[in-house]
């Protein structure tokens, strides 16, 4: 394997792996069994072309439109208090479970699934800044960028499906009302947290 492709892919899994609103998204729809692998596909191909343009050059995008970080940076917060503001009010109505028999939960359509996922990727200045800034830079160090960013977006696709298709072994967890209570709990504080964080930078 090229050196540039497992730094990429190490490096790219290092900075997936940390919890985040996309995370929590898409474990919460794998535990559900709905529309996994578009919201996989979604996430996935959403970092492989922002780490494209980061490779390519693009990561300058706010030295040409110097409003531009704000701007996400105040639309991102918004939408993730509101987005954690539904999860808390889920976890005070309750209710919900997970039958054991394997079978899903009431479906929910799959285009609203895909704005969801999609304004969490697009709406988050983090990711802009792991994938366009960070990796970007990182990867003109390297002898072979575009292997180092093809390395990364090999690591975005792997975490993705994993998490996405690998929550389904904690299902007879969450046959438990209590259980996705206290996921819908965890997801709120954590899209609070990263608002909260993106309101002091």
């Amino acid at each position: 394997m090229s050196p540039s492709l497992f730094a990429g892919f190490a490096l790219g899994f290092s900075l997936i792996m940390a919890i985040g609103s996309q995370n929590a998204f898409v474990l919460r729809q794998g535990l559900r069994r709905q529309h996994v692998f578009w919201i996989c596909l979604t996430c996935a191909t959403s970092d492989a072309l922002l780490i494209t343009a980061g490779v390519m050059g693009f990561g300058s995008l706010t030295l040409v439109w110097p409003w531009f970080e704000q701007a996400m940076r105040w639309g991102g917060a918004a939408f993730l208090f509101w987005y954690g503001a539904r999860n808390f009010l889920a976890a005070w109505r309750g209710g919900e479970t997970l039958q054991t028999n394997g079978s899903a939960l009431a479906e929910v359509a799959l285009l609203p699934v895909l704005m969801t996922v999609a304004a969490l990727t697009w709406l988050n200045p983090h990711v802009y800044l792991d994938t366009v800034v960070l990796l970007g830079a990182i990867s003109a160090q390297y002898p072979q960028p575009l292997l180092f960013g093809l390395g990364a977006a090999i690591a975005s696709f792997t975490f993705f499906f994993s998490l996405g298709y690998g929550a389904a072994a904690l299902a007879p967890l969450f046959a438990h009302p209590r259980s996705w209570q206290v996921l819908d709990v965890v997801v709120g504080l954590t899209m609070w947290a990263i608002a909260a964080k993106l309101l002091m930078m």
